[in-house]
This record gives C-alpha cells, sequence and structure tokens, in this order.
C-alpha cells in the first residue's frame, strides 16, 4: 500500500505531449464512433436491462459495443489510426471514470511504472517528494499537486518542504494544467541537476524552491535514546528492510533498559503492507493487525499477531506520533495499536488513506494499478478519507496572513542563505542572534525564523534527529509521559470505530 509516489525518470517532453494528443484524438474518435453506432446499430441495444446489477448479458452486450466500435474505427476513420493508440485511450478512460486517484493506467513509458518499481527496489534519482493531485481542475479549484510527505533526508526533505503544501509551479509549468506522469517526469532527472518549483503554503505564502536531485535510496528507520530513558523511533517508510530494522532498534533500547517509546509516523507515506505487519507484530501480543474487505473473496483477509514476536514488553507506554502525512500503512500501524490500547497517538489526524491496489501487467510491458479491497483497523472502521485522530491534538503554530506575507517575502530573498554561506561553522545559537534580526524586518515567529535558518544550514550537514526546541509535538509526547499514569490514559482512549460512531458521518460500515 503505498501513496502516489515520488517522483519520475526524466523522459521526452515533446514525445510525451504528441503521444498523448494522439491518444485524446483515438478517444474522440471513439466517442464519435460509438454515437454513430447508437444511432446505426439498434439492433445490439434495443434491449433494456431491469436489473440494476451488471447480468452476464449485459457485460456481453456492452463488451460487443466495444469490440463493434474498435472495429469501426479500424476501418472506418478517414485516416489510418494506430490500434495502440485505440487501445490506451480506452483504458485511460475506463480507469479515469472510476474517478478513484489510485486506480490508473501504466503504459510501457509511463514514468508512473517506474516509481512501481523504485518504491520496492530501493533507490531511484529524485526529490524525495510523495505526492498527490486531484484528477479534476476547475478555475475555483486548480489540480496543483499537494505533498502528502517529504522522505527524510533528501533534498524535499532538506529545503523545509511540509506536508500539505502545494507546487503550483515546476520550472515555470503551471501544475494544474498537466497530467501527473508530466509532474513526475519535471521533477525526476539526473543527480546533481536542479529544478525550481513554487511552493504555495496556506493562504498568502508563495516562495520558490531550487531543488538538487540526488540519488533517493527508500528509507527505513531511524533511532536515538532520549534523556529519561525514552527511546524515540522513527520509521520512515515501510520497506522490506523496516521489520529488521526496528527489532534492531527495540533491541538496542532494551539492552539499554529503556521506559519507555516514542514512535514517530510522522510524514511517512506508506509502503509494504506486510513489512507493517511484521513491525506490529513486535508490538501486540495477539489479536487482529488489519482486515481487507472486498467483494473478491480472496482478497477478504484478516492479518493477526502471530505471538512469540512481540519485542517490546507490556508494561512499557508507548506514545505515536502522526500528522496529515501519515497515510497508508502508517495508518494501519497506528490504527492496530490504538484499537488495541496499546499506544496514545500524538499531533494531528492522519491522511486518510484506507484502500488497498494491485498492480497487474498486461500487453508490451503495460500496468494497471486498481482498487481491489479496503482495509479495516482492529475495531472495524475504515479511515479512508477520514483518516485517524490524535488523542491528544497538537498542532504547529499556524501562522497570521501577515506572517504568511512576511515569510513569503523572506522566502523570496537570499538573505538566509547568504548568512549561512558566510557562516559555515553555524551554531544554534548565532541562528537565534540572526533570527531576531530578521525580526525586525520581517514580523513572524522567532522559532519559525529560527527554524528556517537551521534549515538552510542542514541543506549541506548532517541534521539532528530530533529539534525538541522547535518540534511542538514531540515535546507534547516527552512530557506525557512524564506523567506517572500513562496506562491510565492509554486505557480510557476510544477506538477508531468508537470515534466515527461518535462522528456525524457515523464513519464507513
Amino acid at each position: 500500500m503505498t501513496a502516489a509516489v515520488l517522483d519520475k525518470p526524466e523522459c521526452s517532453s515533446d514525445n510525451r505531449k504528441m503521444k498523448r494528443k494522439h491518444i485524446w484524438i483515438g478517444a474522440a474518435v471513439f466517442a464519435a464512433a460509438l454515437f454513430l453506432f447508437f444511432t446505426a446499430a439498434p439492433s445490439l441495444l434495443a434491449e433494456e436491462s431491469s436489473k440494476k446489477e451488471n447480468s452476464p448479458a449485459e457485460i456481453s452486450r456492452y463488451l460487443q459495443i466495444f469490440e463493434y466500435v474498435f472495429s469501426y474505427v479500424q476501418n472506418h476513420y478517414v485516416d489510418e489510426v494506430d490500434a495502440r493508440i485505440l487501445y490506451e485511450g480506452a483504458l485511460r478512460g475506463m480507469l479515469e471514470n472510476l474517478e478513484d486517484p489510485y486506480t490508473s493506467y501504466i503504459d510501457s513509458e509511463d514514468a508512473m511504472r517506474t516509481s512501481l518499481n523504485d518504491t520496492t527496489q530501493g533507490s531511484f534519482g529524485g526529490v524525495g517528494l510523495s505526492i498527490m493531485k486531484p484528477l479534476v481542475s476547475t478555475p475555483e479549484k486548480p489540480a496543483y499537486v499537494e505533498v502528502a510527505s517529504p522522505i527524510e533526508g533528501t533534498p524535499g526533505a532538506r529545503s523545509g518542504i511540509q506536508a500539505g503544501d502545494l507546487i503550483i509551479e515546476i520550472n515555470g509549468t503551471d501544475t494544474s494544467e498537466i497530467t501527473m506522469e508530466e509532474v513526475l517526469s519535471h521533477l525526476r532527472g539526473p543527480a546533481g541537476t536542479d529544478v525550481q518549483v513554487l511552493i504555495r503554503r496556506g493562504k498568502a505564502m508563495e516562495f520558490p524552491v531550487t531543488l538538487t536531485r540526488a540519488v533517493i535510496e527508500v528509507p527505513t528507520v531511524k533511532y536515538e535514546m532520549m534523556e529519561g530513558g525514552t527511546g524515540y523511533l522513527r520509521i520512515v517508510e515501510f520497506t522490506p528492510l523496516t521489520p529488521d530494522k526496528v527489532r534492531e532498534a527495540l533491541q538496542a533500547f532494551a539492552a539499554e533498559n529503556f521506559s519507555a517509546l516514542i514512535l514517530d509516523l510522522r510524514n511517512n507515506p506508506g509502503g509494504l503492507i506486510t513489512s507493517v505487519i511484521n513491525v506490529a507484530d513486535q508490538f501486540l501480543e495477539s489479536g487482529t493487525i488489519v482486515s481487507t474487505r472486498s467483494r473478491i473473496p480472496f482478497e477478504n483477509r484478516t492479518f493477526s499477531a502471530s505471538g512469540g514476536k512481540t519485542e517490546i514488553a507490556p508494561g512499557i507506554p508507548v506514545v505515536v506520533l502522526i500528522n496529515k502525512g501519515s497515510a497508508s500503512a502508517s495508518e494501519i500501524l497506528a490504527g492496530a495499536l490504538k484499537d488495541h490500547k496499546r499506544a496514545y497517538l500524538v499531533g494531528e489526524t492522519t491522511y486518510g488513506k484506507g484502500s488497498v491496489q494491485q498492480v497487474l501487467d498486461l500487453l508490451n510491458n503495460d500496468m494497471m494499478k486498481i482498487t481491489v479491497a479496503r482495509y479495516y483497523t482492529p475495531s472495524g472502521a475504515n479511515i479512508d478519507k477520514q483518516g485517524i485522530p490524535p488523542d491528544l491534538a497538537v498542532s504547529f503554530p499556524e501562522l497570521t496572513e501577515d506572517e504568511e506575507k512576511a515569510l513569503s517575502e523572506l522566502l523570496n530573498t537570499t538573505e538566509i542563505a547568504d548568512f549561512v554561506e558566510k557562516n559555515p561553522d553555524l551554531t544554534p545559537q548565532m541562528a537565534e542572534t540572526f533570527a531576531k534580526t530578521l525580526q525586525e524586518k520581517y514580523p513572524a515567529n522567532l522559532p519559525i525564523l529560527k527554524r528556517l535558518v537551521m534549515q538552510e544550514y542542514y541543506r549541506t550537514h548532517t541534521a539532528p534527529l530530533y529539534d525538541l526546541e522547535y518540534d511542538v509535538q514531540l515535546r507534547a509526547a516527552v512530557d506525557l509521559l512524564k506523567q506517572n499514569d500513562i496506562a491510565g490514559l492509554i486505557s480510557a482512549t476510544k477506538t477508531v470505530q468508537e470515534i466515527q460512531a461518535e462522528s456525524p458521518s457515523g464513519g464507513d460500515e
């Protein structure tokens, strides 16, 4: 299970535009021929189905129509038409009509194909952003690219791009007017080359960011012991290596007699379902981890903790950090720990991707990615388009409109970059002093200004694993663990299903 993933390889923009033009011409031809068929071949359309469900006879009738139109266009259209153009246009239209952002046709030259391989094979060249894009663009709501999450340690993350940011331009191209494949192909390129993006954050904050492409390795786990005996474990993404890395971290904490654990799932876009199940097995002694439901019988499955693989003692309190960049597999883990009352959730409501995709190989190295099931937490809740709310809501301070304008103005200058370049041995104290100077000219929250300065420094230096001074959500988790009755807090929490039942919509089935 993955969010719509990352970036795409470089390819010829002119060739892709010409090909897309041909596909849409083919689709238009198809539509015209279909209209002709409805007026000229009434014998196939005379019988109306009296049932709402798709009967075998009805399905057979539509297949006959499809075959007839395909053949008619091939034999009667004024110009000779490449059969593959009709095939691609028909498949794209069919799957896009489902209005499911996770279902798509992927041709042999499509950048999306490479990204699917990247997710499971480990590394690629790009900027390190997990992104989404609406299928429909309107004047009221343009289909700009939304950042689902930046990938830890990549150019996208080091530049300060955040979950929820909109990429409204790439190298001067309006992203609302191009397809997801084109977006991804623009972001990909040889390591060491630059791509310029225009970021919109909030209502009035817009600023350019230059990203230097790098070889992106699919990340897994980072961990460190904090003061007071608390283990800090960040799962960046769920890959085949993640369960072993999590086990390594938990065993390292145990060797140092840790007394509490903070599990950071923020900006984790998901990954492999097998990986998250094996990770959850290390936290839960028994019970359901996740179940999938579908109208396809073999897709109805329940995954349970196997017992004997638990790496963390029952008495160790666990706090999980989540935000709107936590999606898919990370939501499975958060939901399982919450429903089993094994952890306390802190932060913001998660992204809300509760569906399961299957990738099928078609002709000529084509692929089709299609949603085949929805997954449910142990309490029976599907979180698609709803997400999982935290037990303790903690958000970063929202910027005022004046602060957005001030920061937008600042980020459209080189003042921070110039300062950092002149101070290669920058310390947090120096950054704070400079932030106070900036605050006189650009009135905004001082910790945010200091954070911007340090982010620029960390573009070329190793960043610390966590920042308690700036990270209000992590600080809240640390404070929470200092309470004597954290177990009582966890036992008093509600399951995801109970929370959904109390919401106005009533949740899913």
